[in-house]
């Protein structure tokens, strides 16, 4: 299949499939307290507790599964700020194959060390000098090794869509009808990829992206009805989902199956990571922790609702992490 392709449901499906036994089927957990505060139901799926702390192996380890054997001996090349990068050297590793990350040099300690405890080389660059994709190409060109998309590719959607085929499965085990899902989104992979499975599972579930204020390039592009792009200028706490604009496979799915995009402040994610690890007893990155955000703010109705929200990823630094938590 073409890679520009939109993936479908079935693709989901056949993820799944493919991810059996792989991937961590993370639990969907409630909390008495967070019901009280919010006066609904908010179901919780922690990818803080997938492989590599992130929902990332999800689509890493779809996409790599289906190279054919000269492809996986060319070896992987990746960028990422660090959870893709973890989920492709991890996902390589178990492959046997060798892969190539390259990250930027401001990117969390512990997401460079973990990618490299998992057998990968990294190349380091300065995300507001260099251009990754340029380092990428070279990397490339010399090794004709085969680069593994962030997001914007259909076997990755689909990847991180199993997250959204779990969240309605466990959701239906416990009878209930989700009124809504917040998922955080950087690139759109991971939403996308949700709102693929729970469009189907659960069609009257309203899906909303999450996002970092100045890095909402999701919310407005679906606004605007096209793809909006973030001022270069912009800086935020949540590493892992600071990209320029929305990709392009990721924001055609999202312009018809999300309802809107939802943004929280720099404090906003915070509270929340505050909140996950006093409450929840969860370490959460804040990308991670957009989507509980979103809901201890009130940035949706919650009253009287079934929610489902992610946890998208908790690969923080010890220094970093004491520094944000609230007081």
């Amino acid at each position: 299949m073409h890679q520009n392709m939109l993936p479908g449901f079935s693709d989901v499906l056949e993820a799944s499939e493919r991810l059996k036994g792989k991937a961590v089927r993370t639990p969907l957990l409630e909390n008495a307290e967070l019901n009280r505060i919010t006066g609904g139901r908010i179901l919780i799926k922690p990818e803080v507790l997938q492989h590599t702390g992130s929902f990332k192996f999800r689509g890493a380890y779809n996409f790599i599964s289906q190279l054919d054997e000269t492809a996986q001996k060319s070896g992987l090349v990746a960028y990422s700020s660090g959870n893709h990068a973890q989920g492709v050297a991890y996902s390589a590793q178990l492959f046997g194959i060798k892969s190539t990350i390259i990250m930027p040099k401001d990117a969390p300690q512990i997401k460079i060390e973990n990618t490299r405890e998992f057998g990968a080389e990294v190349i380091l660059y300065d995300r507001f000098r260099d251009s990754r994709e340029e380092i990428g190409n070279k990397v490339l060109q010399e090794t004709g090794a085969i680069f593994v998309p962030p997001y914007d590719h259909r076997n990755i959607i689909a990847g991180q869509g199993t997250c959204g085929l779990e969240i309605a499965e466990q959701a239906a085990e416990l009878d209930l009808e989700l009124d809504s899902a917040i998922v955080c989104c950087g690139g759109g992979g991971f939403v996308s990829g949700v709102a693929l499975a729970l469009n189907e599972l659960s069609p009257f579930t309203k899906i909303y992206s999450a996002e970092p204020e100045n890095f909402d390039d999701m919310a407005k592009s679906l606004t605007a009805a096209r793809r909006v792009e973030n001022s270069p200028e912009a800086r935020s706490i949540c590493d892992a989902i600071l990209t320029p604009t929305p990709g392009k496979l990721t924001f055609q799915l999202s312009l018809g199956l999300l309802d809107r995009g939802l943004s929280v402040s720099e404090m906003e994610v915070r509270a929340a990571m505050t909140f996950a690890f006093r409450t929840l007893k969860l370490v959460v990155e804040p990308g991670g922790a957009v989507a509980l955000a979103c809901v201890l703010s009130n940035k949706i109705d919650t009253r009287g609702k079934a929610i489902a929200l992610t946890l998208s990823g908790g690969n923080v630094d010890t220094e970093t992490f004491k520094k944000l938590l609230l007081v």
